[in-house]
Formats: structure tokens, sequence, C-alpha cells
């Protein structure tokens, strides 16, 4: 008997297989389509706190306020006839969902001050949401701003909003730090119960019949998990912190190698989006055939199986491997003009 089950934010979850944040868990039936098809658990879609300030003043004009202080870039974030809901609206999907399905349910929160990221999560909470997942979408674009702020920024929200609830907290990273291994052991230190690699950073493009700048989404592909692989086996073992991997997962044997690295689960959405809600059915079912074939028994027999730690070259996760590949390609160069 293949048992898939593993833990994540202090959750029992059937299978590796979690619903990231996206438009598919909008509505209820969505949810319920998705547990339907084997979703272990859902990520709802991102609650911003610029939607929770638009019944204060006009939304245009947070947005767009402290852009010379405040170093996130807020320009391409949607405007407010774009918003799907209002806050009441997102606590009351969080307590639909709760009524209606038996897997977890973890809110994204994207936040933009200290004091909103901490609010918001308390509603959240008292919401009845089993977990939190804090969403840092975070462009630096002040050059009078350094690093270690950046960093302080985000060990600050981490902290604030531990203080502030007692369900699990997920912290979705990007890669975009200059040592990835160092903040990701001090979000672990400040408390955070997940690591989740890597955001996702939606750039825009030029309209150039209209000439204006426009949002621009593009579904991650396969090559995508090159990413979060190679940073979950090496923080393996080296946090505390569950990790989860997001970019990238479309198959089975995305979600294997995933696992081998490290994670706890793998995050599901554009190959959903793609393929359709069914599609967490048939990665499922493709898992437990590759597990069989291989004679594994359970998921937690592969987990952290080829990470920096436990691989029989550790240094395939680091420069020398780059040397490799980079002669590599140079010897196929050579060979192609024979």
């Amino acid at each position: 008997m293949i048992d898939l089950s593993t833990s994540y934010l202090g959750l029992n979850l059937a299978t590796p297989l979690v619903a990231s944040a996206s438009p598919l868990s909008r509505d209820l039936d969505g949810v319920r389509r998705l547990e339907d098809a084997g979703a272990s658990a859902v990520v709802l879609y991102s609650l911003f706190e610029e939607q929770l300030r638009q019944e204060e003043v006009d939304l245009d004009y947070h947005l767009r306020a402290g852009t010379e202080s405040f170093a996130e870039s807020i320009t391409f974030f949607p405007q407010a006839s774009e918003f799907h809901t209002g806050p009441e609206g997102y606590l009351k999907h969080i307590r639909k969902c709760k009524a209606a399905v038996k897997i977890p349910i973890i809110a994204s929160l994207n936040g933009s001050t200290l004091g909103g990221w901490t609010k918001f999560a308390a509603e959240i909470e008292k919401a009845g949401a089993d977990a939190i997942e804090c969403n840092i979408y975070s462009i630096a674009t002040d050059p009078a701003l350094s690093g270690a702020d950046i960093e302080k920024m985000y060990l600050e929200i981490v902290q604030a909003v531990k203080a502030t609830v007692t369900i699990p907290v997920a912290v979705k990273l990007s890669p975009f730090f200059s040592n990835l291994a160092n903040m990701a052991q001090r979000l672990d230190q400040a408390g955070a119960d997940a690591l989740v690699l890597f955001n996702r950073f939606y750039q825009p493009d030029i309209n150039l019949e209209e000439l204006e700048i426009q949002p621009n989404v593009l579904l991650s592909t396969p090559q995508s998990l090159r990413l979060p692989l190679t940073w979950i086996g090496i923080l393996f073992g080296r946090v505390k912190a569950n990790l989860a991997a997001t970019g990238g997962v479309h198959n089975a044997e995305d979600v294997v190698k995933l696992l081998m690295v490290g994670a706890d689960v793998t995050m599901l959405c554009s190959s959903l989006m793609r393929h359709g809600i069914n599609h967490v059915r048939h990665v499922q079912r493709e898992l437990r055939e590759w597990m069989e074939e291989h004679e594994y028994e359970s998921v937690r027999q592969m987990q952290g199986s080829m990470s920096q730690q436990k691989c029989p070259d550790p240094a395939a996760f680091e420069r020398a491997q780059y040397m490799r590949a980079v002669k590599g390609m140079q010897h196929i160069h050579t060979a192609g003009w024979r």
C-alpha cells in the first residue's frame, strides 16, 4: 500500500499535491472541485491590503502613496475594478470554504504596511483559516534602500504576524537575495513555519499600439522547476521550517524530483490553469504508479533522499556543477561543427 501522506504547517495532508493561490479558488465551487480532484489543501487567492483599505479611502491613492519612500513596486497592482472581492467577501469566503470542504484552507495575504499585515492576519485567523501564507511581493526600486533594510522588513513582517496569530504562518519568498540560505535561516529563526519557494514576479509589457505599460501574466513551464529544486535541495536539513515548492510543477515526475530534494509539498497552479482542475487526479495517479514501479512505499521515504546533504555529489548543487554544465555546452557546440 503506497502512503502518499505528508505533513505541512502542522497539518496532516493526504498527499503532497496542494493547489496554489490562483483564480481557481475564487469561488466555492472551484474549491470543492479541487478537493474532489485530490488536492490535499488549497491556498486561496491573495488578499491585498489595498483591497482592505478601499472602504476607508480611495484605492488609487493607496496604490501610489509613499512611492518615494517605500520600496515596493506597486505600479502594477490591480485597479479597484479588477479586485475580485473586498475584505468582508474574502473573510466570508474563508468561512464558506471551511464549512464546505474537509481539506485545509490556507489564506494568502499580501500586505504593504506592518500594521496591515498584523491587522488582517488576525481577521483571517478569526474567519477560520487553517494557516496563512504571507505573500511578500516586494520589488525594491529605491537605490538608497540597502539589502539589509529589505531583509529587515521581511523579518519584521514574519515576527509581527507570528506574534499576532496562533495558526501556522508560511512565507512565500522571492529568490532575489544576496544569500538566500542565510535569509531562509533567519526567517526560520523568526518563527516561519514554512518557506514557499518561489514567488513569481509578473513583469509588465509594452503595448506598442496604445503606447501603454500593461500587465502580462505568463504561465510557468516545467523549466521553472529548476530554481525551487536547487534551493530546496540546499535548504533541506538546514532549516526547521517546512519547504514548499511552487512554480514549474506540471506532472508526477516534477513532484518526485521535488520530494527527493526535500520538499514537504508541491504546489500546482499553471498546470491546473492549462489542463483543468482534474489534472490533480492525473498527477496523483501517475505519482502512485511511479512509486510502485520504483518500489517506494511512502512519500517520507523519498523526502530529502537527493538533497545536498545526502547527494553523493553535493557539489552538483553548487559552482562545480555550473562549470561542468558550461564545459558540456562547449562540447556540444564543438561537436556540432564537426
